[in-house]
Protein backbone atom coordinates (compact mmCIF):
# COMPACT_ATOMS: atom_id res chain seq x y z
CA UNK A 1 0.00 0.00 0.00
CA UNK A 2 1.17 3.50 -0.80
CA UNK A 3 1.99 5.83 2.09
CA UNK A 4 2.32 9.61 1.89
CA UNK A 5 4.50 12.03 3.89
CA UNK A 6 4.61 15.82 3.47
CA UNK A 7 6.31 18.91 4.85
CA UNK A 8 6.97 22.53 3.85
CA UNK A 9 9.33 25.27 4.95
CA UNK A 10 10.53 28.77 4.17
CA UNK A 11 14.32 28.87 4.14
CA UNK A 12 16.93 30.72 2.08
CA UNK A 13 19.47 27.91 1.77
CA UNK A 14 18.13 25.33 -0.69
CA UNK A 15 20.03 22.32 0.66
CA UNK A 16 19.07 23.10 4.23
CA UNK A 17 15.46 23.62 3.19
CA UNK A 18 15.35 20.17 1.62
CA UNK A 19 16.95 18.58 4.68
CA UNK A 20 14.40 20.22 6.95
CA UNK A 21 11.48 19.08 4.78
CA UNK A 22 12.63 15.46 4.69
CA UNK A 23 13.28 15.37 8.44
CA UNK A 24 9.88 16.93 9.16
CA UNK A 25 8.02 14.66 6.74
CA UNK A 26 9.38 11.40 8.15
CA UNK A 27 10.34 12.51 11.63
CA UNK A 28 13.96 13.16 12.56
CA UNK A 29 15.95 9.93 12.88
CA UNK A 30 13.31 7.77 11.15
CA UNK A 31 13.78 5.74 7.98
CA UNK A 32 13.43 8.02 4.96
CA UNK A 33 13.49 5.32 2.29
CA UNK A 34 10.74 5.93 -0.25
CA UNK A 35 10.01 5.62 -3.96
CA UNK A 36 9.33 9.21 -5.04
CA UNK A 37 9.98 12.65 -3.59
CA UNK A 38 7.99 15.39 -5.30
CA UNK A 39 9.13 18.97 -4.75
CA UNK A 40 7.37 22.30 -5.22
CA UNK A 41 9.65 25.29 -4.74
CA UNK A 42 9.36 29.03 -5.29
CA UNK A 43 11.35 30.59 -8.08
CA UNK A 44 14.06 31.95 -5.76
CA UNK A 45 15.49 28.52 -4.95
CA UNK A 46 18.39 26.69 -6.58
CA UNK A 47 16.66 23.68 -8.11
CA UNK A 48 19.88 21.81 -8.76
CA UNK A 49 20.76 22.07 -5.05
CA UNK A 50 17.27 20.92 -4.02
CA UNK A 51 17.49 17.86 -6.25
CA UNK A 52 21.05 17.02 -5.22
CA UNK A 53 20.24 17.21 -1.52
CA UNK A 54 17.11 15.07 -1.89
CA UNK A 55 19.15 12.48 -3.79
CA UNK A 56 21.89 12.51 -1.15
CA UNK A 57 19.43 12.02 1.70
CA UNK A 58 17.20 9.48 -0.08
CA UNK A 59 19.42 7.94 -2.79
CA UNK A 60 16.90 5.31 -3.84
CA UNK A 61 14.06 7.73 -4.60
CA UNK A 62 13.04 9.25 -7.91
CA UNK A 63 13.22 13.03 -7.50
CA UNK A 64 10.60 15.12 -9.32
CA UNK A 65 9.66 18.75 -8.92
CA UNK A 66 8.52 22.06 -10.31
CA UNK A 67 8.92 25.78 -9.84
CA UNK A 68 6.03 27.73 -8.39
CA UNK A 69 4.91 31.11 -7.12
CA UNK A 70 4.47 29.78 -3.59
CA UNK A 71 3.49 26.58 -1.83
CA UNK A 72 0.66 25.18 0.28
CA UNK A 73 1.33 22.49 2.85
CA UNK A 74 -0.32 21.02 5.90
CA UNK A 75 1.53 23.78 7.77
CA UNK A 76 -0.30 26.50 5.79
CA UNK A 77 0.40 28.89 2.93
CA UNK A 78 3.59 30.71 1.97
CA UNK A 79 4.33 32.84 -1.07
CA UNK A 80 7.87 34.06 -0.51
CA UNK A 81 10.68 33.59 -3.01
CA UNK A 82 12.14 30.80 -0.82
CA UNK A 83 9.34 28.29 -0.19
CA UNK A 84 9.72 24.52 -0.47
CA UNK A 85 7.13 21.76 -0.05
CA UNK A 86 7.54 18.03 -0.56
CA UNK A 87 5.35 14.96 -0.81
CA UNK A 88 7.22 11.71 -0.29
CA UNK A 89 5.58 8.50 -1.49
CA UNK A 90 6.37 4.94 -0.50
CA UNK A 91 4.61 2.00 -2.15
CA UNK A 92 4.59 -1.71 -2.70
CA UNK A 93 5.99 -3.48 -5.73
CA UNK A 94 5.47 -1.33 -8.82
CA UNK A 95 2.56 0.60 -7.24
CA UNK A 96 4.20 3.94 -8.09
CA UNK A 97 5.51 4.49 -11.63
CA UNK A 98 7.07 7.56 -13.20
CA UNK A 99 7.88 8.85 -16.69
CA UNK A 100 9.05 12.12 -18.18
CA UNK A 101 9.84 13.93 -21.44
CA UNK A 102 11.93 16.98 -22.30
CA UNK A 103 11.57 19.63 -25.02
CA UNK A 104 7.78 19.56 -25.01
CA UNK A 105 5.94 22.47 -26.66
CA UNK A 106 2.48 23.28 -27.93
CA UNK A 107 2.96 21.63 -31.33
CA UNK A 108 4.12 18.25 -29.97
CA UNK A 109 2.23 18.03 -26.67
CA UNK A 110 0.08 15.10 -27.81
CA UNK A 111 2.95 12.90 -28.98
CA UNK A 112 5.14 13.68 -25.97
CA UNK A 113 2.29 12.90 -23.59
CA UNK A 114 1.60 9.69 -25.45
CA UNK A 115 5.23 8.67 -24.91
CA UNK A 116 4.79 9.12 -21.16
CA UNK A 117 1.51 7.21 -21.20
CA UNK A 118 3.10 4.33 -23.08
CA UNK A 119 5.96 4.18 -20.57
CA UNK A 120 3.55 4.07 -17.62
CA UNK A 121 1.44 1.38 -19.27
CA UNK A 122 4.51 -0.78 -19.84
CA UNK A 123 5.52 -0.40 -16.20
CA UNK A 124 2.07 -1.27 -14.81
CA UNK A 125 -1.15 -1.47 -16.87
CA UNK A 126 -3.18 -1.35 -13.63
CA UNK A 127 -2.54 2.38 -13.11
CA UNK A 128 -5.88 4.05 -12.37
CA UNK A 129 -4.81 7.62 -11.58
CA UNK A 130 -1.83 9.83 -12.27
CA UNK A 131 -0.29 13.14 -11.30
CA UNK A 132 0.77 15.29 -14.27
CA UNK A 133 3.19 18.21 -14.13
CA UNK A 134 4.31 20.16 -17.20
CA UNK A 135 5.91 23.43 -18.14
CA UNK A 136 3.47 26.31 -17.74
CA UNK A 137 4.64 28.12 -20.89
CA UNK A 138 3.90 27.17 -24.53
CA UNK A 139 2.10 23.89 -23.84
CA UNK A 140 -1.17 22.63 -25.32
CA UNK A 141 -2.58 21.22 -22.10
CA UNK A 142 -5.67 19.67 -23.66
CA UNK A 143 -3.35 17.69 -25.91
CA UNK A 144 -1.39 16.46 -22.90
CA UNK A 145 -4.61 14.92 -21.63
CA UNK A 146 -5.48 13.39 -25.00
CA UNK A 147 -2.00 11.93 -25.42
CA UNK A 148 -2.06 10.24 -22.02
CA UNK A 149 -5.61 8.97 -22.58
CA UNK A 150 -4.58 7.51 -25.94
CA UNK A 151 -2.44 4.99 -24.07
CA UNK A 152 -4.10 4.69 -20.65
CA UNK A 153 -7.77 5.33 -21.44
CA UNK A 154 -10.08 8.12 -20.36
CA UNK A 155 -11.09 6.21 -17.22
CA UNK A 156 -7.70 7.03 -15.66
CA UNK A 157 -8.07 10.18 -13.56
CA UNK A 158 -5.47 12.84 -14.39
CA UNK A 159 -4.73 15.52 -11.80
CA UNK A 160 -1.90 17.98 -11.38
CA UNK A 161 -0.65 21.38 -12.47
CA UNK A 162 1.67 23.38 -14.69
CA UNK A 163 4.81 24.98 -13.29
CA UNK A 164 5.24 28.73 -12.92
CA UNK A 165 7.61 31.58 -12.31
CA UNK A 166 6.70 34.63 -10.25
CA UNK A 167 4.04 35.68 -12.76
CA UNK A 168 6.51 36.99 -15.33
CA UNK A 169 5.67 34.38 -17.96
CA UNK A 170 9.35 34.04 -18.87
CA UNK A 171 10.49 30.57 -17.81
CA UNK A 172 9.39 27.81 -15.44
CA UNK A 173 11.34 24.77 -14.29
CA UNK A 174 10.83 21.05 -13.82
CA UNK A 175 13.09 18.71 -11.84
CA UNK A 176 13.70 15.14 -12.95
CA UNK A 177 16.29 13.46 -10.73
CA UNK A 178 19.50 15.49 -11.28
CA UNK A 179 18.18 17.41 -14.29
CA UNK A 180 16.57 20.86 -14.23
CA UNK A 181 14.43 21.35 -17.35
CA UNK A 182 12.65 24.38 -18.82
CA UNK A 183 10.23 22.59 -21.17
CA UNK A 184 9.72 19.26 -19.48
CA UNK A 185 6.79 17.22 -18.21
CA UNK A 186 6.51 14.26 -15.86
CA UNK A 187 3.83 11.90 -14.62
CA UNK A 188 3.46 9.80 -11.48
CA UNK A 189 1.18 6.82 -11.95
CA UNK A 190 -0.56 5.15 -9.00
CA UNK A 191 -1.58 1.49 -9.08
CA UNK A 192 -2.56 0.81 -5.48
CA UNK A 193 -5.96 -0.94 -5.72
CA UNK A 194 -6.95 0.34 -2.26
CA UNK A 195 -6.70 4.01 -3.34
CA UNK A 196 -9.10 6.24 -5.24
CA UNK A 197 -9.05 9.98 -5.96
CA UNK A 198 -11.66 12.72 -6.10
CA UNK A 199 -10.85 15.88 -8.07
CA UNK A 200 -12.62 19.22 -8.31
CA UNK A 201 -11.81 22.76 -9.48
CA UNK A 202 -13.56 26.11 -9.09
CA UNK A 203 -12.66 29.66 -10.05
CA UNK A 204 -15.33 32.26 -9.17
CA UNK A 205 -14.71 34.75 -12.01
CA UNK A 206 -17.54 36.26 -14.08
CA UNK A 207 -17.39 36.98 -17.82
CA UNK A 208 -18.23 40.54 -18.84
CA UNK A 209 -18.53 42.80 -21.89
CA UNK A 210 -18.61 41.88 -25.55
CA UNK A 211 -16.84 38.77 -26.71
CA UNK A 212 -13.82 38.62 -29.01
CA UNK A 213 -13.73 36.04 -31.78
CA UNK A 214 -10.72 34.00 -32.85
CA UNK A 215 -10.36 34.67 -36.58
CA UNK A 216 -6.99 33.00 -37.12
CA UNK A 217 -5.21 30.35 -35.07
CA UNK A 218 -2.83 27.41 -35.27
CA UNK A 219 -3.18 24.79 -32.56
CA UNK A 220 -2.57 26.62 -29.24
CA UNK A 221 -1.48 29.88 -30.87
CA UNK A 222 -4.08 32.62 -31.37
CA UNK A 223 -2.84 34.75 -34.28
CA UNK A 224 -5.82 37.07 -34.76
CA UNK A 225 -8.80 38.23 -32.75
CA UNK A 226 -11.56 40.05 -34.63
CA UNK A 227 -9.31 40.15 -37.70
CA UNK A 228 -6.39 41.92 -36.02
CA UNK A 229 -3.19 40.81 -34.24
CA UNK A 230 -4.41 38.97 -31.17
CA UNK A 231 -2.16 40.67 -28.62
CA UNK A 232 -3.17 44.15 -29.83
CA UNK A 233 -6.87 43.39 -29.42
CA UNK A 234 -6.36 41.65 -26.07
CA UNK A 235 -4.33 44.47 -24.49
CA UNK A 236 -6.64 47.16 -25.86
CA UNK A 237 -9.60 45.47 -24.23
CA UNK A 238 -7.64 45.36 -20.96
CA UNK A 239 -6.80 49.05 -21.22
CA UNK A 240 -3.08 48.32 -21.58
CA UNK A 241 -0.53 49.35 -24.19
CA UNK A 242 0.39 46.61 -26.66
CA UNK A 243 3.92 46.72 -25.24
CA UNK A 244 2.59 45.22 -21.98
CA UNK A 245 4.19 41.99 -20.79
CA UNK A 246 2.41 38.73 -20.03
CA UNK A 247 3.12 39.40 -16.37
CA UNK A 248 1.03 42.56 -16.56
CA UNK A 249 -1.94 40.83 -18.19
CA UNK A 250 -2.11 37.62 -16.13
CA UNK A 251 -3.71 39.11 -12.98
CA UNK A 252 -6.44 40.94 -14.91
CA UNK A 253 -6.60 39.06 -18.21
CA UNK A 254 -8.37 35.78 -17.54
CA UNK A 255 -10.10 34.77 -20.78
CA UNK A 256 -13.38 32.87 -20.65
CA UNK A 257 -14.84 30.23 -22.97
CA UNK A 258 -18.52 29.39 -22.53
CA UNK A 259 -19.19 25.89 -21.25
CA UNK A 260 -21.86 23.54 -22.60
CA UNK A 261 -25.12 23.83 -20.68
CA UNK A 262 -24.72 20.43 -19.04
CA UNK A 263 -21.45 21.47 -17.36
CA UNK A 264 -22.41 24.92 -16.10
CA UNK A 265 -24.21 23.79 -12.96
CA UNK A 266 -21.50 21.32 -11.94
CA UNK A 267 -18.79 23.93 -12.43
CA UNK A 268 -20.70 26.65 -10.62
CA UNK A 269 -19.98 28.96 -13.55
CA UNK A 270 -20.97 29.48 -17.16
CA UNK A 271 -17.38 29.70 -18.37
CA UNK A 272 -14.04 27.95 -18.12
CA UNK A 273 -11.00 30.23 -17.99
CA UNK A 274 -7.75 30.33 -19.94
CA UNK A 275 -4.44 32.14 -19.38
CA UNK A 276 -1.96 33.64 -21.84
CA UNK A 277 1.62 33.04 -20.67
CA UNK A 278 3.61 33.88 -23.81
CA UNK A 279 3.39 36.26 -26.77
CA UNK A 280 5.37 36.62 -29.98
CA UNK A 281 6.66 39.87 -31.44
CA UNK A 282 4.06 39.71 -34.23
CA UNK A 283 1.17 39.77 -31.73
CA UNK A 284 0.48 36.03 -31.62
CA UNK A 285 -0.66 34.79 -28.21
CA UNK A 286 0.26 31.34 -26.88
CA UNK A 287 -2.95 29.96 -25.40
CA UNK A 288 -3.13 27.14 -22.84
CA UNK A 289 -5.10 24.79 -25.13
CA UNK A 290 -5.96 24.39 -28.80
CA UNK A 291 -8.23 27.27 -29.78
CA UNK A 292 -9.99 26.82 -33.15
CA UNK A 293 -11.19 29.64 -35.38
CA UNK A 294 -14.63 30.82 -34.32
CA UNK A 295 -14.00 30.45 -30.57
CA UNK A 296 -15.56 33.33 -28.64
CA UNK A 297 -13.60 34.74 -25.72
CA UNK A 298 -14.69 37.09 -22.97
CA UNK A 299 -12.74 39.13 -20.45
CA UNK A 300 -13.60 38.43 -16.83
CA UNK A 301 -13.74 40.03 -13.41
CA UNK A 302 -13.20 38.25 -10.13
CA UNK A 303 -16.11 37.99 -7.72
CA UNK A 304 -14.71 37.46 -4.23
CA UNK A 305 -18.03 36.38 -2.73
CA UNK A 306 -18.45 33.85 -5.54
CA UNK A 307 -14.90 32.56 -5.02
CA UNK A 308 -15.58 31.76 -1.37
CA UNK A 309 -19.12 30.48 -1.98
CA UNK A 310 -17.97 28.08 -4.69
CA UNK A 311 -15.05 26.92 -2.54
CA UNK A 312 -17.52 26.09 0.23
CA UNK A 313 -19.69 24.16 -2.23
CA UNK A 314 -16.62 22.29 -3.46
CA UNK A 315 -15.80 21.15 0.06
CA UNK A 316 -19.40 20.06 0.67
CA UNK A 317 -19.13 17.98 -2.51
CA UNK A 318 -15.92 16.30 -1.33
CA UNK A 319 -17.45 15.27 1.97
CA UNK A 320 -20.62 14.03 0.31
CA UNK A 321 -18.68 11.95 -2.20
CA UNK A 322 -16.31 10.60 0.47
CA UNK A 323 -19.24 9.21 2.49
CA UNK A 324 -17.54 9.59 5.85
CA UNK A 325 -13.98 8.78 4.78
CA UNK A 326 -11.10 11.23 5.22
CA UNK A 327 -8.25 11.51 2.72
CA UNK A 328 -4.87 9.91 3.31
CA UNK A 329 -3.26 12.64 1.18
CA UNK A 330 -4.24 15.80 -0.69
CA UNK A 331 -2.60 17.30 -3.76
CA UNK A 332 -3.52 20.92 -4.40
CA UNK A 333 -3.04 23.20 -7.42
CA UNK A 334 -3.94 26.86 -7.12
CA UNK A 335 -3.59 29.55 -9.75
CA UNK A 336 -0.86 32.00 -8.80
CA UNK A 337 -3.26 34.85 -9.61
CA UNK A 338 -5.47 33.66 -6.73
CA UNK A 339 -2.62 34.11 -4.25
CA UNK A 340 -1.13 37.40 -3.15
CA UNK A 341 -1.57 38.89 -6.62
CA UNK A 342 -5.35 39.01 -6.17
CA UNK A 343 -5.85 38.59 -2.43
CA UNK A 344 -4.30 40.07 0.64
CA UNK A 345 -2.71 37.65 3.09
CA UNK A 346 -5.73 37.30 5.34
CA UNK A 347 -8.11 36.37 2.53
CA UNK A 348 -5.64 33.92 1.03
CA UNK A 349 -5.14 32.11 4.33
CA UNK A 350 -8.89 32.09 4.98
CA UNK A 351 -9.51 30.50 1.59
CA UNK A 352 -6.95 27.73 2.15
CA UNK A 353 -8.20 27.13 5.70
CA UNK A 354 -11.73 26.75 4.32
CA UNK A 355 -10.42 23.94 2.11
CA UNK A 356 -8.20 22.21 4.65
CA UNK A 357 -10.53 22.13 7.65
CA UNK A 358 -13.24 19.89 6.08
CA UNK A 359 -10.59 17.34 5.03
CA UNK A 360 -8.86 17.24 8.41
CA UNK A 361 -9.24 14.71 11.23
CA UNK A 362 -9.57 16.26 14.70
CA UNK A 363 -7.91 19.39 13.40
CA UNK A 364 -4.94 17.53 11.89
CA UNK A 365 -4.40 18.22 8.18
CA UNK A 366 -3.46 15.09 6.19
CA UNK A 367 -0.24 14.99 4.13
CA UNK A 368 -0.76 17.92 1.79
CA UNK A 369 1.20 19.45 -1.07
CA UNK A 370 0.06 22.43 -3.09
CA UNK A 371 1.54 25.04 -5.37
CA UNK A 372 0.65 28.32 -7.00
CA UNK A 373 1.15 27.63 -10.70
CA UNK A 374 -0.08 28.55 -14.16
CA UNK A 375 -2.81 25.91 -14.56
CA UNK A 376 -4.63 22.93 -13.07
CA UNK A 377 -5.83 19.48 -14.19
CA UNK A 378 -9.09 18.14 -12.70
CA UNK A 379 -12.13 16.24 -13.92
CA UNK A 380 -15.24 18.04 -15.16
CA UNK A 381 -18.37 16.30 -16.36
CA UNK A 382 -16.71 12.94 -15.75
CA UNK A 383 -13.82 13.79 -18.09
CA UNK A 384 -10.24 14.90 -17.56
CA UNK A 385 -10.01 18.66 -18.11
CA UNK A 386 -7.51 21.50 -17.96
CA UNK A 387 -8.36 24.66 -16.00
CA UNK A 388 -6.89 28.09 -15.31
CA UNK A 389 -7.40 30.54 -12.44
CA UNK A 390 -8.91 27.84 -10.21
CA UNK A 391 -8.41 26.26 -6.84
CA UNK A 392 -8.16 22.55 -7.62
CA UNK A 393 -8.07 19.81 -4.99
CA UNK A 394 -7.20 16.15 -5.45
CA UNK A 395 -8.10 14.10 -2.37
CA UNK A 396 -6.83 10.53 -2.23
CA UNK A 397 -8.85 8.08 -0.14
CA UNK A 398 -8.19 4.55 0.99
CA UNK A 399 -11.07 2.17 0.42
CA UNK A 400 -12.17 0.42 3.57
Amino acid sequence: MIEFFSASTRMVNSKRAMTECIEAAFGEGNDTQCDVIMIHASIGHNYQDLAAQAHELVPGATILGASSCGVIGSEGVSESMKDVAIMAMKGGSNEICTAYVDSIYGHDSFEKARQMGKSLKQQNPAINMLYLMASGIDIADDQLIKGLEAELGSQVTIFGATSADNMKGIVSYQIVNQQVLEHGAFVIGFADPTLSVLTRATHGFVASGESMTVTRSEQNRIIELDGRPAWDVFTERLGLDHSASCGETIPIGALAEELPDDLKQEYGNNHILRVVTKKDDNGTMHYATHCPVGTRLWLTARDEDLIFNEADKMMEWFNQQANGKKPVAVFHADCLARGRYLFNKIMKEELVAAMQEPLSINGIVPPWIGMYGFGEFARLGGNNEYHNYTSALYAIYRDL
